[in-house]
């Protein structure tokens, strides 16, 4: 896949992605990044990840906690507050919509 094509992508969806993630569980940067590239979207660099989770935990769509490492530093581990869930909900319907409207235009393409 074209690194740029994929760069502009993630870049629309990631905040997306990473409120769904939260939504299964509370989870540090690290954790987060390996489930997302898990689910196919492939590798997050901390650059990227990190300064979407301050946003997120800036607009109050997740909360964040310091917590002691039981064999190593301490991580911050962020989770979905409830104007989070709220957001996902609706966001998620947006995206939807949105991607539908998109593969019926690439069915046409692929189709043919």
């Amino acid at each position: 896949m074209d690194q740029d094509r994929r760069g502009q992508w993630l870049r629309g969806v990631l905040e997306l992605c990473v409120l769904a993630a939260l939504r299964q569980r509370e989870s540090y940067g690290y954790e987060l990044a390996q489930s997302l590239q898990a689910a196919g979207i492939g590798p997050i660099k901390g650059g990227t990840l990190y300064p979407v989770l301050l946003r997120l935990q800036r607009t109050g769509l997740v909360s964040a906690q310091w917590r002691e490492g039981t064999s190593g530093p301490a991580r911050k581990y962020y989770r979905l507050t409830p104007a989070g869930a709220q957001t996902l909900r609706h966001v998620a319907a947006d995206w939807r919509a949105f991607a539908t409207g998109v593969d019926t235009i690439l069915q046409e393409v692929t189709d043919s």
